[in-house]
């Protein structure tokens, strides 16, 4: 009895597996018509007074300025052309940092946080970390470099019931994301790491200083060059379909 119940558990793993992986194939190509962290900030909003009322608006690889992809990627991942998913010398860094006491340092990358952000919930539990590694591999392995990063910015919270580079740009500068400009594009990346605490529209010190380092970094990556690298990162073997 507990073989055959071993053997159901082992099957029905291998079906979610296969499915997971086909979900992820399908949003290859598919826009996201949502995210996980939307339906969370959604289902949080029905205990206060009024719903949330989100905000998000797709806007394609080639209509997102160059300027928002590099500032993301210096703020948030400045290896993301290099690693495969995982940067695991900052991840080391990060578990040094915390052990040693006081605030709680992070290392994802932005493969992880698109990974956590449209399929699973927010915590620091050992599953949902497991489950953020496996739809991150999955990504890294079924998208491009390219894709990873427009769901991305399509994706991340800038605000309130504010997601995706169009509607922050909209609500924190009055214009649509491919008019952004280097620094209005430097100061949304500078609140990434809270967005519901900053305001990249109205930036207090910190932020204003986190975003002229943020372009100094965009300068020394290469700017708009670095963004050739995330073609060249495949192998040549690679299928070419992916």
């Amino acid at each position: 009895m507990l073989r055959a119940l071993t053997r159901r558990l082992l099957k029905l793993l291998l079906w979610l597996m296969l499915a997971s992986a086909l979900l992820v194939l399908a949003l290859r190509w598919v826009p996201p018509p949502g995210t996980a962290l939307m339906i969370e900030r959604k289902i949080e909003s029905w205990g206060g007074e009024q719903p949330l009322q989100l905000k998000r608006q797709w806007r394609p690889w080639n209509e997102l300025p160059d300027h928002l992809k590099m500032a993301v990627i210096a703020a948030e991942d400045q290896k993301f052309a290099e690693h495969w998913g995982f940067d695991i010398s900052a991840i080391q860094a990060a578990l040094t940092h915390n052990q040693s006491g006081g605030s709680l340092r992070g290392a994802s990358t932005l493969s992880q946080q698109v990974a956590k952000n449209l399929f699973l919930w927010s915590g620091r539990s050992w599953l949902r970390k497991g489950l953020e590694a496996w739809f991150t591999a999955l990504i890294e392995l079924l998208w491009s470099k390219e894709r990873i990063l427009e769901v991305y910015l399509n994706s991340v919270e800038w605000g309130d019931g504010i997601f995706g580079a169009e509607a922050a740009a909209q609500h924190h500068f009055g214009v649509g994301a491919p008019y952004l400009n280097r620094q209005q594009a430097s100061q949304l990346a500078a609140v990434l790491p809270n967005p519901l605490r900053w305001s990249a529209g109205r930036p207090n010190g910190y932020v204003i200083r986190r975003a002229a380092w943020i372009r100094q970094q965009m300068n020394q990556l290469g700017g708009s060059h670095y963004l050739n690298l995330l073609k060249a990162q495949r192998p040549e073997w690679w299928p070419r379909w992916l």
